[in-house]
């Protein structure tokens, strides 16, 4: 039987933390951001975590389900 491949756009965007949370990047942080509050561009730069009910698919995108 082959090889499990894991979705090579799902490697780039998610990273699996100890406790097995999915890290990922925010969204609205790429450009026109000049009509973005401070408030609002300062809570997008931190890491996100994927919802619970994503973690199951990511997972299996990845190869770890």
């Amino acid at each position: 039987m082959p090889k499990m491949k894991s979705v090579s756009g799902a490697l780039k965007r998610f990273k699996v933390k100890k406790n097995g949370s999915i890290k990922r990047g925010s969204a609205f942080r790429s450009h026109i951001l000049t009509k973005m509050t401070q408030k609002r561009k300062r809570a997008l730069r931190g890491p996100q975590t994927v919802a619970e009910v994503d973690s199951t698919r990511v997972k299996r995108m990845l190869c770890l389900a």
